[in-house]
């Protein structure tokens, strides 16, 4: 092993991570688009098609707790095969699917690559790269995995437009097979293994636990806030979830190690972690639904829409990675909010006219917000935590980024759907003579700007809290103080 570690090389070990991480984030965002077709084929509503999405990142959420173990337990190159391994299988699924309940067994089949891919690809990187340059590579990662979002949505569309929804998953196979057999011959092992217990009892407690909570957000949508089914969902995977809280805290070899939450940049960049996921993948969701069902536009349509926008924020991401090891989080954290909240707040008032050209600035405007802060973030949260703790931070920071994702898009659907239904109603009310399509199009619009308004509130509550992060220079010292502590505690003296 120590031979193994010695010869990386660090760029090819890099490319090959980035690829797979690349398919899978391609993968994760795809059926954006695609959802309001899959509505139509498989005759599901909204708040059940988009469990094709929070079901993926609910997946994610459950399996990232358990990559700390299994980053102990198996090798670099083991855990990024099965992961490999995991999307090629879910996504023949998914392929020859021919009823809404396999698709969405195929997704989470997919999912459970994802889940391993990515917090193994963080650990990595804090394993082979010093502090001082994780900045940068951090922005050449996020323009790999960025582009892969700025691409999914037009050919999402091209594909359902022009070919079949079945090539979503079928075009996936032979780049994923690819990636597989560059891993056999490129890939080495980065970390020693040892044999570690797992947890079970913990494994449960998550899955329950969010699996209930996730549940509870995405039936309110359908059943409303004050049904029974909802509460006690809600409660029951908030009581799940404390005590799995309860029991990481208490255990000496925790399967999620919460103790990182002691570090106060950690802990803050992790809320607005949650606040920027929750608007990203509430806004990737919505977006194409107001653009297909409200405007009538086709898949293709709302994806070139799309492209623009994500090919932006993927170009600017090394730039961003470089200025976050010049300046620090805090000035990028605030310039991408300042262009967030004005695109978020932009959509609140959308109606049937509203141009297209107009949502393609905003559009642009969002991305270039994101590119400053979501792989700073992540930077920001892992350069605080000393070491030894990199692995449980990068778990940690993947799952609330997955649960939140989920939650986020969970929400704003039940938003959306909650708010057109009451639109429909009262539209029906005051205009008689209108046609059922015509009540449904502008009721999906006004929805819209409801669940848009919801998102702008959240960008304000991201920009207050942005302004607690320290200046570089606190950061740096705040970093150092963190190692320090953890030499006095590893020092013979004590």
């Amino acid at each position: 092993m120590e031979k193994e570690r010695d010869n990386i090389k660090v760029g090819v070990l890099l490319f090959v991570m980035i690829l797979g991480c690349f398919l899978s984030t391609l993968n994760q965002t795809l059926l954006n688009v695609a959802l309001p077709n899959l509505m139509d084929v498989f005759h599901v509503s909204a708040t059940t098609a988009q469990w094709l999405s929070t079901g993926f990142m609910l997946v994610n959420g459950v399996l990232i707790p358990i990559t700390a173990f299994l980053m102990k337990r198996f090798t670099t190159r083991q855990l990024f095969l099965s992961s490999m391994i995991f999307l090629l299988v879910g996504s023949l699924i998914c392929a020859m699917s021919s009823n809404f309940e396999v698709l969405l067994v195929g997704r989470m089949v997919q999912a459970a690559g994802t889940g391993i891919i990515t917090p193994l690809m963080m650990s990595v990187i804090l394993m082979i790269i010093p502090t001082e340059k994780r900045g940068s590579v951090m922005g050449l990662i996020g323009f790999a995995v960025i582009f892969a979002p700025a691409i999914a949505p037009t050919l999402s569309g091209f594909i359902i437009e022009y070919v079949s929804w079945r090539w979503l998953f079928i075009g996936i196979v032979p780049f994923t097979i690819i990636v597989i057999l560059l891993a056999l011959k490129n890939l080495v092992n980065v970390s020693e293994t040892v044999k570690a217990k797992l947890d079970v009892f913990s494994v449960v407690l998550s899955t329950i636990g969010f699996g209930f909570v996730l549940f509870g957000f995405s039936a309110a949508g359908k059943k409303g806030w004050d049904s029974p089914v909802v509460i006690c969902s809600l409660i029951i995977g908030v009581l799940f979830t404390f005590i799995f809280c309860l029991r990481q805290i208490k255990s000496k070899d925790p399967l999620l190690n919460l103790s990182v939450f002691k570090y106060k940049i950690f802990s803050l960049t992790s809320i607005i972690n949650v606040l920027v996921t929750m608007m990203m993948y509430a806004d990737m969701i919505l977006l194409p639904i107001y653009l297909q069902t409200g405007r009538g536009y086709t898949a293709f349509e709302a994806g070139l829409l799309l492209l623009p926008g994500a090919v932006i924020n993927a170009l600017l991401s090394p730039y961003t990675g470089k200025l976050y090891d010049k300046l620090g989080p805090k000035p990028l954290f605030i310039t991408g909010l300042l262009f967030i909240i004005p695109a978020m707040w932009a959509v609140t008032d959308l109606s049937d006219s509203t141009s297209y050209f107009y949502l393609l600035i905003r559009t642009i405007c969002l991305r270039i917000g994101l590119s400053c802060i979501t792989m700073p973030l992540n930077t920001a949260g892992l350069n605080a935590l000393p070491r030894h703790l990199g692995t449980h931070g990068s778990a940690v920071n993947n799952t609330v980024r997955q649960i939140a994702g989920a939650i986020g898009t969970a929400v704003v659907v039940t938003v959306f759907t909650s708010q057109t239904a009451h639109h429909a109603t009262e539209i029906a009310k005051e205009n008689v003579g209108l046609s059922p399509q015509q009540i449904a199009s502008h009721s999906s619009i006004m929805g819209s700007s409801d669940s848009y308004m919801f998102m702008t509130i959240l960008a304000v509550a991201a920009i207050l809290l942005t302004l607690f992060m320290p200046k570089k220079l606190a950061l740096k010292n705040e970093i150092e103080k963190s190692v320090e502590q953890v030499r006095a505690a590893k020092s013979p003296s004590n």
